[in-house]
């Protein structure tokens, strides 16, 4: 029995992502999707990053595969974040990847495109592999759908799957709430955090 890890923000859920998430199930017989959660205690930190939370983004991956592959909020940092900096020193990061095989057994791995992140799940002992990154990113399609707000010319909808489009049209206040946002994240170590909880 083989799993295959996908740890991502799939904010929002791309055409990109669903290639991936495709090829993993050849590869493997259990598909564990984790789109990455930020939490202040059982609050979920949203922003103009990550502006769909999780079970949007569940709801999007579920338009696509059904039940076909499993999909877990196990990819979730609490706040304080930084308590998870430095990597492998902190008790919280080890935490995090006990919560990330929650429920996996038997052989599995990990998948990721970028190769920065596979060094740090090569860190973990997740068993990296690393494919071909997407021209696709699903930054460019928030970017598309903050400019659909503005009036822009947006071609945000070729970018996604039918029924996630729907998602997004159904959803499309929050897309209008962070349009107008400054973007409160911070880039640490390679990965995103919400500045909102990160030194709380």
């Amino acid at each position: 029995m083989i799993t295959a890890l996908y740890l991502a923000h799939l904010n929002p859920v791309t055409n990109a992502h669903v290639e991936i998430i495709t090829e993993l199930k050849k590869q493997a017989d259990i598909v564990k999707v984790m789109p990455v959660v930020f939490k202040d205690e059982n609050r979920e930190i949203n922003s103009k990053s990550f502006p769909f939370n999780f079970e949007t983004r569940k709801k999007m991956l579920e338009s696509i595969f059904g039940d076909s592959i499993q999909i877990t909020d196990d990819y979730a940092f609490y706040s304080p974040f930084k308590k998870y900096l430095p990597p492998l020193v902190r008790r919280k990061s080890w935490k995090l990847r006990r919560q990330i095989l929650d429920g996996v057994k038997g052989d599995y791995f990990s998948y990721t495109g970028d190769k920065a992140e596979g060094y740090m799940l090569k860190m973990y002992m997740l068993r990296p592999k690393i494919g071909e990154r997407k021209t696709l990113s699903a930054t460019s399609v928030k970017e598309k759908l903050y400019d659909a707000v503005h009036e822009k010319k947006s071609s945000w909808k070729e970018d996604v799957p039918e029924s996630i489009v729907k998602i997004i049209e159904d959803e499309w206040e929050t897309v209008e709430k962070y349009a107008n946002e400054e973007d409160q994240t911070t880039r640490i170590v390679g990965m995103k955090f919400p500045k909102e909880g990160y030194s709380k």
